[in-house]
C-alpha cells in the first residue's frame, strides 16, 4: 500500500524532462522587475538557468558565458533568467561584476528551485540545471552539471523554441506588482 503513494510523491516531484510542461512561477529579479513564465514564453524560449551560488567558479564560468552570447539568444527571440538561492542583495553584486545584461533572480526559500525538484538534499541550494522553456511552457532542452555551464545546447535550442510570429504583447512585459512565487 505504501508502495504507490511513494510512487506517485517521486513521480509529483520530478524534475521536468523535454515534452513536460514547465512549472509556471511569478518573480521577482535583483532589479524588483516582475516575471512570469507563462506570459514570458508568449515573446520566445526561456532560458531558466539554476546555479548553487554566485561568485564560485563554476557560477562564474557559466553566466560569464551566458553574458558573452546574450546577443545571440536575444536573435533567436529567446531570453535569460538566472535563478538561484542566494539572496538579492548577494546575486545584485554578482551580476555588476559579470556586467550580465539579464534578470538574476534571487530564490532564498527555495520555491521555484522546488517547483522544478532542482533543490540539493537539506539544504536549499539548487544543483545545476538549464530548462529552456518554448511555447506552452513545453520543456525544449534540460542540461545538468558540467553540460549546463556550458551554453551552447539552450542557445541552440532557442531556434526551436521560437514562436511562429512574435506579436508585441503587453502582457508579456515585466510587470512591478506581483508577487515573487511559483504558481501552478
Amino acid at each position: 500500500m505504501l508502495a504507490p503513494v511513494l510512487v506517485a510523491g517521486l513521480l509529483a516531484g520530478a524534475i521536468p524532462q523535454v515534452g513536460d510542461t514547465a512549472p509556471d512561477f511569478t518573480v521577482k529579479d535583483t532589479d524588483g522587475k516582475v516575471y512570469i513564465l507563462s506570459e514570458l514564453v508568449k515573446q520566445g524560449p526561456v532560458i531558466v538557468a539554476f546555479f548553487p551560488k554566485a561568485f564560485t567558479s563554476g557560477c562564474t564560468k557559466e553566466l560569464k558565458a551566458y553574458t558573452a552570447r546574450h546577443a545571440e539568444i536575444e536573435r533567436l527571440q529567446g531570453r535569460v533568467l538566472a535563478f538561484s538561492t542566494d539572496d538579492a542583495p548577494t546575486l545584485a553584486r554578482f551580476k555588476a561584476e559579470l556586467k550580465a545584461p539579464f534578470p538574476f533572480i534571487p530564490d532564498p526559500e527555495g520555491k521555484v528551485v522546488e517547483a522544478y525538484d532542482v533543490k540539493l538534499p537539506l539544504v536549499t541550494v539548487s544543483k545545476r540545471y538549464t530548462f529552456v522553456v518554448g511555447a506552452d511552457r513545453k520543456v525544449l532542452k534540460v542540461d545538468e552539471g558540467s553540460d549546463a555551464v556550458d551554453p551552447s545546447g539552450a542557445i541552440a535550442s532557442c531556434s526551436r523554441g521560437k514562436p511562429a510570429a512574435a506579436p508585441e504583447s503587453k502582457a508579456a512585459e515585466p510587470a512591478k506588482d506581483a508577487a515573487a512565487k511559483p504558481t501552478k
